[in-house]
Parts: structure tokens; C-alpha cells; sequence
């Protein structure tokens, strides 16, 4: 299975992921862990990717997504944004009915 596959797999199986820089439980940016605390706060599992441990995921991803930076959140299939919009999103109270729809509650 080439890389891409590999990332339209993970974006099949998982309604919710996170491709990021570390994990949820330590985040090796900041960028990753206002992601993560952002999405933590919904209440709702997520998958993520550590990038960092997938360098053919890491370099394949951005060109895929035409999004150039990580994290990137992927909702149903769909690229959601980076850091600055998942933050944004919970701000504005947009993101945890996104997730919640996507989880199927």
C-alpha cells in the first residue's frame, strides 16, 4: 500500500483525526497541543497520527490536502484546517457540534 492509500484509509476508518506532532498525551509542538486541548475539550474521542513517527505521512500529507503545516484536522473525510482554525472553531462554539455530529451523537 503506497503512502497515499495509506492516508485515505486513515481518513476512511476515522470520522475525527488529528495529524500531529507527537501525541494527544504529548504533543511535541505547540501548535499540536492547542489542537489537542481544543478537540480534548469536546469530550469525544479522537484518532490522531503522530507525523513525526510517519515521515512518508509527513511529507505526502501537505501535498494531498494542499494545506502546508501540521496539525491538520480531518473531519469525515474532509480537511477542517490547522491549529489557528480548530482554536477559532471552538472560540466561536463551531467545533464541538462538528465533532459530535461526526461521532454520531
Amino acid at each position: 500500500m503506497d503512502t497515499l492509500d495509506v492516508i485515505k484509509d486513515q481518513l476512511n476508518s476515522n470520522n475525527v483525526i488529528l495529524y500531529m506532532k507527537g501525541t494527544p498525551q504529548f504533543p511535541q509542538c505547540g501548535f499540536s497541543a492547542r489542537a489537542v486541548e481544543a478537540l480534548m475539550s469536546v469530550g469525544k474521542p479522537f484518532a490522531y497520527v503522530n507525523i513525526l513517527e510517519h515521515p512518508d505521512i509527513r511529507t505526502e500529507l501537505p501535498k494531498f490536502a494542499n494545506w502546508p503545516t501540521f496539525p491538520q484536522l480531518w473531519v469525515k473525510g474532509e480537511l477542517v484546517g490547522g491549529s489557528d482554525i480548530v482554536l477559532e472553531m471552538a472560540q466561536k462554539g463551531e467545533l464541538k457540534p462538528l465533532i459530535e455530529e461526526a461521532s454520531g451523537e
